[in-house]
């Protein structure tokens, strides 16, 4: 699998790339169906399988239970091989999400996910953001604190996973990075891709399949990825032959 340039930040990615919600919670989340979360033999030949096609790419939160956790277990003895996607603003404890945009909170869940992850930087850190995008982008000391974490070496690159078009273009204004939400049934943020393919600024994708719903995650795979701006699209998975047909559909 060919890696795509992630904007003008350097970092070679995957088109596509591995969601670990199911790594480490099975509770409110929007799946169709019910599944138990796996031990981490079977994550561990799941990781395998991923490289072995050609992924690089992880992307992870604390709002996904466990999951940093058992990918830094996991990782520990191949963390270079990986383009750790990670973030902060949205924590999940006794099922439900709790949110915190301060830059102090910031520090200590960065600090938090590189000790859990068993690493000493992260690659691509976002903002996870609860919707209010433009007023969280506004918060200058917050934008100031994540640019330090680039200037310290802990991230490689800084943006935001949002939720609305202005917030998704106010990211590409003030940071690397911005993951957005697109698929044939929603293409409301086609103007967040558009705007940051102008601007040279690296674009990810979450919810193509819509979150398990698609009819047919080929189609909406090869519809996420026709975008030009887009150098990966998030999919999660525990299951081994759908983490195949997936990358079947996204050369």
């Amino acid at each position: 699998m060919n890696k795509r340039q992630l904007g003008e930040t350097g970092i070679q990615i995957s088109p596509l790339g591995l969601g670990t919600v199911k790594f480490g919670r099975n509770e409110g989340v929007k799946y169709p169906k019910e599944f138990e979360i796996p031990d981490e033999s079977a994550l561990s030949s799941l990781l395998a399988a991923a490289k072995s096609l050609g992924l690089n790419t992880l992307d992870t939160a604390p709002a996904y239970g466990t999951s940093e956790e058992r990918l830094g277990r996991l990782l520990a003895d191949q963390r270079a091989d990986w383009v750790i996607i990670g973030k902060a603003g949205e924590d999940f404890e006794n099922n439900q999400s709790t949110y915190n945009f301060t830059p102090d909170h910031f520090e200590r869940s960065l600090e938090r996910s590189l000790r859990r992850l068993q690493t000493d930087y992260i690659d691509i850190f976002l903002i996870h953001s609860d919707g209010r995008d433009e007023e969280i982008l506004n918060d200058s000391a917050l934008i100031k604190r994540l640019h330090s974490f680039k200037e310290d070496g802990r991230v490689r690159a800084i943006g935001a996973s949002t939720k609305t078009v202005s917030g998704g273009k106010l990211a590409c204004d003030l940071l690397d990075v911005v993951m957005a939400s697109y698929n044939s049934a929603y293409t409301d943020e086609k103007a967040v891709l558009d705007y940051a393919l102008e601007k040279n600024k690296g674009a990810l994708i979450k919810k193509a399949i819509a979150s398990g719903h698609a009819t047919s995650p080929a189609d909406a795979l090869n519809f996420a990825l026709s975008h030009k701006a887009v150098s990966s699209v998030i999919v999660g998975t525990i299951n081994e032959e759908h983490l195949r047909a997936n990358v079947e559909a996204s050369f």
